[in-house]
């Protein structure tokens, strides 16, 4: 609970939704009520946990009565607390993978499937922008290893995106250089159409990537959290943070999703101190964006991970293919 200036103490709505994707991989979304606080735009169906409910029981319910069908299939995807001027919500959010029945609009609500990719043309409540980034985004983020010759590494990026790797990381190990340049063009290319490609280095650069996201150093996002955002909102950014200070400044600067390490001692930083399951899922629940866990995991704590409030588990020998 918080007190707001001149208002009494607001209890947090409590709302379980759910991101429903269909076999196609398109999500479903429900539009509004005019009638309704936010009507009119388009929401992610669910509604409020009775005091009495566990959120998956409250998921259930609610999408057997505005939609008319059973899960079958769901785990945690994100929490989002947000304050609006009139409310305060706790939005809990399930992906739900499986389900019986044919959705319909029980309540009249018009119903639409979307592909992932235009969910930022459709319209929502504020506080489902983290939801919609989520959504978007794959459980596994392969971040490039910094050792490797360019052939090699191209070599790799290509075989990891024909494999189904959908984010990737060009690492940039030994700084800024202009090698990094010329690599970050190739990879642009192998990536296009298929895998979102992160980039590095100096903001200088954005303009020259139109096409690639940005994910910034802890530095980076110390130095200029306080500017704001660099980049529109149609571009990820993204940024690698280890505590709640930088969880917070990641937050300031409206950063899509973050990194957050290490959860386990790692071969690439020996000597950092790793913050371990417990508390990375502590960090995670004050935090309202998508957070990949980063740091001796890999596909084998995927579930592990979501179960913490993650998105999903980054990682560099994990996902990187032999070639």
């Amino acid at each position: 609970r918080r007190r707001l200036r001149g208002r009494k103490t607001v209890k947090r709505v409590h709302v379980a939704a759910a991101v429903i994707r269909g076999t196609d991989g398109r999500i479903l979304l429900a539009r509004r009520a005019d009638t309704q606080h936010q009507g009119g735009l388009w929401e992610f169906p669910g509604g409020k946990v009775e005091a009495d409910e566990s959120v998956l029981t409250a998921l259930g319910r609610e999408l057997q009565e505005e939609l008319g069908i059973q899960v079958t299939t769901a785990r945690p995807l994100i929490q989002v607390q947000h304050d609006y001027p009139d409310k305060q919500v706790l939005l809990d959010v399930w992906e739900v993978s499986a389900f019986t029945g044919e959705p319909h609009g029980a309540e009249g609500q018009p119903l639409e499937w979307v592909a992932p990719r235009d969910l930022q043309n459709y319209e929502f409540p504020a506080a489902n922008a983290p939801i919609v980034a989520a959504a978007r985004l794959p459980a596994d983020y392969l971040i490039t290893p910094g050792e490797l010759e360019t052939p090699v590494l191209l070599r790799g990026i290509q075989k990891a995106v024909a494999g189904g790797i959908k984010l990737i990381q060009l690492r940039a190990p030994n700084g800024y250089d202009p090698k990094y340049r010329d690599l970050a063009v190739d990879a642009v290319g192998l990536c296009a159409g298929k895998a979102q490609l992160m980039l590095k280095g100096p903001f200088e650069w954005l303009g020259d990537f139109p096409a690639a996201g940005w994910h910034m150093t802890s530095a980076q996002l110390r130095k200029y959290a306080s500017k704001g955002r660099p980049l529109p909102k149609d571009r990820w950014l993204a940024a690698s943070c280890h505590n709640a200070e930088e969880l917070a400044l990641a937050e300031l600067m409206d950063v899509d999703f973050v990194t957050l390490s290490p959860v386990q001692p790692t071969q690439t930083h020996p000597d950092a101190q790793p913050l371990g399951w417990e508390e990375a899922a502590q960090l995670i629940k004050g935090f309202s964006k998508p957070v990949f866990l980063l740091g001796g995991v890999g596909p084998d704590e995927r579930e592990k991970a979501w179960e913490s409030g993650a998105q999903g588990v980054a990682g560099i020998r994990a996902f990187w293919p032999e070639v």
